[in-house]
């Protein structure tokens, strides 16, 4: 296999903001990306160890392939090998010369400078970003004026493609597996706001880049519109708003100021689709039943409708208290003040107590009425904020008053 410099390919960078360009500058105290190809880490001595504890790889770096060994690997990119389509370009499934199956995305350049710059952004973020739930960059080829990116092969396709794209009722998500798939794109979104130095914010946080392998573990995938949080001071990182139709916060869409409580509400609106089986943007739908978030609104405040919301396909085979909690969690993604948007810490902590109640014997058949789970993410330490999903699991230990 040969390996190049990533360094030659020719972008220019006069066009890139403040928050791209510490992704080239060598001297840049994160993410930094060495002339010879290796990477140095943008994690201290602790906070590498803690990686590696958690299954983070730091130091895996991504590999240059020719145009040649990725068209003998999708058989010249046959239609029968095609496995996803969209804006960005087509991706193909394909078995390289070791026998492992990926799956490559061709880029389609109609903007050559932004086609390279996303290009760029996501195999630097890739191949310095390494966690359990983000996909797998395994390469990429940048030969000429071809641009493609070669993940790991995710067997399960997308969430949305088995929220949305079910043949018939007969094959519905169970809930059980759609509160597992939640409490791990948390995870992995809660690495990119509070693990890598500076936050990450992902941006285009959305069913269709939420991967799955055989046991419906979530990947995020397509970082090519990620940026650098804010450092210091800073309370936003401004930038042209970009996204998808449905899923964007709306202080972002209206004033390009983005901050990772923007990714919290896109990351409410996927839990929303996760919660009734509807798409985030439907342009089947009649006048304000387009848009998920605006139609669900009536009953994201009524807790008495709550359970409404809940696909009906499951046909009432989910547990009612656990319906009732995530719907709640998503209330406060979507609360329309970022400032009000709980953190991903709390979030991941509110889904994985969820996650670890399906599983567990008392809550393993719907039921109206749910017993106590045994597992508790609450400690007497804990300090919930009024806002936080934390305070829905919180047991309420004031004196109660005797009616006489």
């Amino acid at each position: 296999m040969i390996m190049r410099c990533f360094s030659c390919i020719n972008t220019p960078r006069k066009r890139l903001t403040y928050e791209d360009q510490r992704l080239f500058d060598p001297d840049s105290p994160s993410y930094l990306y060495t002339p010879d190809g290796k990477e140095k880490s943008p994690f201290g001595p602790a906070e590498q160890d803690r990686n590696n504890q958690n299954g983070v790889d730091i130091l895996n770096s991504a590999q240059s392939f020719t145009f040649q060994e990725l068209a003998v690997a999708t058989r010249n990119f046959k239609e029968s090998n095609l496995i996803g389509e969209g804006g960005f370009g087509k991706v193909y499934k394909g078995r390289l010369d070791n026998g492992q199956i990926v799956a490559t995305k061709k880029l389609n350049l109609e903007d050559s400078l932004q086609g390279n710059q996303e290009f760029i952004v996501e195999v630097l973020m890739l191949s310095l970003l390494h966690h359990t739930n983000l996909v797998t960059l395994i390469g990429y080829c940048a030969e000429g004026d071809q641009r493609l990116l070669v993940y790991e092969y995710m067997p399960k396709g997308s969430l949305a493609d088995h929220l949305f794209e079910c043949e018939s009722d007969k094959y519905v998500l169970e809930w059980n597996t759609r509160v597992k798939v939640a409490a791990g794109a948390a995870r992995g979104l809660q690495y990119l706001h509070c693990v890598a130095k500076p936050p990450v914010i992902y941006r285009d946080l959305k069913s269709a880049n939420i991967l799955l392998d055989n046991e419906f573990n979530p990947k995020l995938s397509d970082f090519g519109l990620a940026k650098l949080g804010p450092v210091d001071d800073n309370s936003h990182v401004s930038t042209r708003v970009m996204g998808t139709y449905g899923y964007c916060a709306p202080e972002y869409a209206m004033t390009g100021k983005l901050t990772v409580k923007s990714d919290i509400f896109s990351f409410g609106v996927v839990l929303l689709e996760i919660v009734t089986g509807k798409k985030a943007f439907d342009v089947s739908k009649g006048q304000g039943h387009q848009s998920l978030a605006v139609w669900s609104r009536p009953y994201l405040k009524d807790r008495r409708k709550y359970t409404e919301l809940v696909d009906s396909r499951l046909r009432g085979k989910f547990p009612t208290r656990s319906a009732r909690h995530l719907i709640a969690v998503t209330s406060m993604c979507l609360n329309d003040e970022p400032h009000r948007r709980p953190s991903i810490n709390d979030i991941v902590v509110a889904l994985d107590y969820l996650a670890n109640e399906c599983v567990s014997p008392q809550t393993a058949s719907s039921t109206a009425k749910s017993t106590p789970t045994r597992f508790s993410p609450l400690t007497p330490e804990h300090k919930v904020n009024p806002r936080s999903p934390l305070k829905l699991f919180q047991k309420d230990n004031s004196p109660k008053k005797i009616h006489r």
